[in-house]
């Protein structure tokens, strides 16, 4: 079936059926909310549509949130405000950040710093309490948040990721000077471009732009050198995810909007945004500034599309081209490019708009976490189980459906880092942690098993209590709870690491 007629089914079955439901609005009563269409090749508003805007309704103007600042929910304000999860950083695998994911570094580049087998404290941040580390399946870079809420960058810096205004490596954290007076709660990586946001749910965008997955104001600009505000007013956004090119965002009301690259349909708008330049080259409509996702779909067995009510999203993940998200019903949706089964519909389709994930959709399968690599995706029902689908072997044969590892049943898996083809994991009080060779260090087995393609428990981490883990392309970041003396001690006696 040819991708425009997957597209016109898609279209049909929204327009002769009932609309999906809309997603939840406090301020309008629970009034459905149309979503901005864009017909310009940037997906920016024409001015016809601007002067439409003008014309809406009082309801809807008041519905419009302000740019001011605006604080959160005092539910989501509780998440990341209190000292819980709080702790030391730790770091292993790669730091030549110029040659992470290639053969070789590029010509005037620094292609110097060690592999590090086993996890190591990080002395940059000897005396600092840290909140959050964040980093992706395509990132060569990293971002670290204070318990203060201050961020710190480090790694590649060939688009301006890391947000100082140059092009500069860092191999030592550097506080981002733009948003150095406000409080950050979380932060995505991409291949080339980061994300910020702040306790207001403002949000914060620097790197590539090529592909408007920046989203800011001046859709032009081809790179972001400094933390700069995305094109954004609306409800206050409570968390952020990258792809290699894309991004999304996650409002207070559970609304989902996406700008970038489209190419796979990941950016869940009904197209894949191809368009020919000429009579053999290929380009994308890009999406500049953020759009809402607005409709869920399934499929029946006899291949019919059929709208899905989505009421709210509570949490989503982003992979390299392909995107997984849970709404409040517990029930798991995929949709971008479809290679190696990493949507888990059991066939290879890319899908253009979030598409229900069956095998989750039946009494006693609800998803409580999702997380996405570059070609898989693992996910965790309410009774601890975790499955995967897609590949994270470059070798054999893919899940096209979810599975379960076996060898973590009975582990009560609490967060997951995730990755190119590496998996690291906290379950109970252990770090276990899986991926096929060649590998950097990132999963801290030490030199001399340096990779496996079965669950390992990271011995070096024994006594250890981690918090969160974040997986770059090839390193691994860890917050360790230093709470107890023994604690403390036992984080001191792994060896340190301070960049040249």
């Amino acid at each position: 079936m040819s991708a425009k007629r997957e597209i016109d089914e898609v279209e049909d079955a929204v327009e002769s059926a009932s609309a999906p439901k809309a997603l939840k609005s406090e301020s309008n009563g629970g009034k459905k909310k149309k979503a901005k269409d864009s017909d310009d090749e940037n997906g920016v508003a024409s001015d016809a549509e601007a002067e439409d805007e003008e014309d809406k309704s009082d309801t809807e103007k008041e519905d419009e949130l302000p740019s001011v600042p605006v604080e959160i929910p005092e539910k989501e304000k509780g998440k990341v405000l209190t000292s819980e999860g709080t702790g030391v950083v730790l770091i292993c695998g790669g730091t030549n950040w110029d040659a992470a994911g290639r053969k070789t570094a590029p010509k005037g580049g620094k292609n110097s710093g060690p592999n590090l087998w086993s996890p190591h404290r990080f002395l940059p941040f000897a005396n600092i309490r840290v909140r959050l580390v964040a980093s992706g399946p395509t990132a060569a870079h990293s971002i670290v948040i204070t318990e203060e809420g201050k961020a710190y960058s480090f790694g590649r810096n060939e688009k301006g990721q890391l947000g100082h205004g140059d092009e500069v490596r860092r191999d030592i954290p550097l506080i981002i000077d733009a948003v150095k007076d406000e409080v950050i709660v979380g932060a995505a990586c991409g291949r080339n471009h980061t994300l910020l946001v702040s306790v207001r749910g403002e949000v914060f965008s620097m790197g590539d732009n090529k592909n408007g997955q920046c989203g800011v104001k001046n859709s032009s600009q081809a790179t972001v050198p400094t933390a700069t505000p995305i094109n954004y007013k609306g409800a206050p956004i409570v968390k952020v995810g990258c792809g290699a090119e894309f991004s999304i965002i996650l409002d207070c009301k559970g609304a989902m909007h996406s700008f970038g690259l489209p190419e796979y349909g990941q950016l869940g708008h009904n197209t894949d945004g191809k368009y020919f330049v000429t009579s053999t080259k290929m380009g994308f409509h890009c999406e500049m500034a953020p759009k809402r996702i607005v409709f869920f779909i399934e499929r029946t067995k006899d291949g019919k599309i059929k709208p899905v009510d989505v009421d709210e999203i509570r949490d989503f993940s982003c992979g390299t081209n392909h995107t997984c998200a849970i709404d409040s019903r517990k029930r798991l949706f995929s949709w971008g490019f479809g290679g190696l089964g990493r949507l888990g519909h059991a066939e290879q389709r890319d899908e253009m708009v979030p598409r229900l994930i069956k095998f989750f959709d039946s009494q006693n399968r609800g998803v409580r976490n999702v997380w996405c690599g570059s070609s898989y995706s693992l996910a965790v029902n309410d009774f601890g189980v975790m499955y995967m689908f897609g590949q994270n072997k470059r070798t054999g044969e893919a899940n096209m459906y979810p599975k379960p590892i076996q060898d973590l049943t009975g582990w009560n898996v609490r967060c997951v880092g995730v990755a190119n083809t590496s998996i690291v994991c906290a379950a109970d009080d252990s770090v276990i942690a899986w991926g096929s060779s060649p590998t950097s260090g990132e999963l801290g087995l030490g030199e001399m098993r340096k990779s496996s393609t079965t669950p390992l428990e990271v011995k070096a981490l024994d006594g250890v209590y981690v918090e969160q883990i974040s997986c770059g392309m090839t390193h691994t970041l860890f917050i360790a709870r230093d709470k107890t003396d023994e604690e403390k001690q036992k984080i001191e006696s792994l060896e340190g690491y301070m960049p040249a």
